[in-house]
């Protein structure tokens, strides 16, 4: 996964124009992260599992139907099961520049702090 220790000037702005432009509450927030991630990823893509249960290879199927104040979840193929898995749990594979975009946001936003 790429590292986000550094501000990017350039995702920053996109993340305030185009994900949380005009929100006032987590729950506006949640709400405009789910539109955007479910705008710009592209379905279905393989993508690998990080993080503590990292290295499995999964199929990403789409936006999942989990509460967006939980997170922002993908449901996945794994293990020949549909689960839910939070989008900070996976790194795309050889997909388009815009999910992988999408992706590196989401992550982007959660490596400066931000929650809901």
């Amino acid at each position: 996964m790429k590292k986000f220790e550094e501000k990017d000037d350039e995702r920053e702005s996109r993340i305030q124009d185009e994900v949380v432009v005009d929100c006032y509450d987590e729950y506006e927030q949640a709400a405009g992260w789910e539109t955007y991630l479910g705008d710009k990823l592209n379905f279905p893509f393989k993508a690998k599992r990080i993080g503590e249960h990292g290295g499995s290879q999964v199929n990403v199927l789409g936006m999942s139907e989990i509460d967006s104040m939980k997170g922002i979840f993908v449901e996945v193929e794994l293990k020949g099961e549909i689960v839910d898995l939070p989008v900070e749990q996976i790194e795309p594979i050889a997909v388009d520049e815009e999910t992988r975009e999408g992706i590196e946001d989401w992550h982007y936003w959660i490596a400066q702090g931000h929650q809901f």
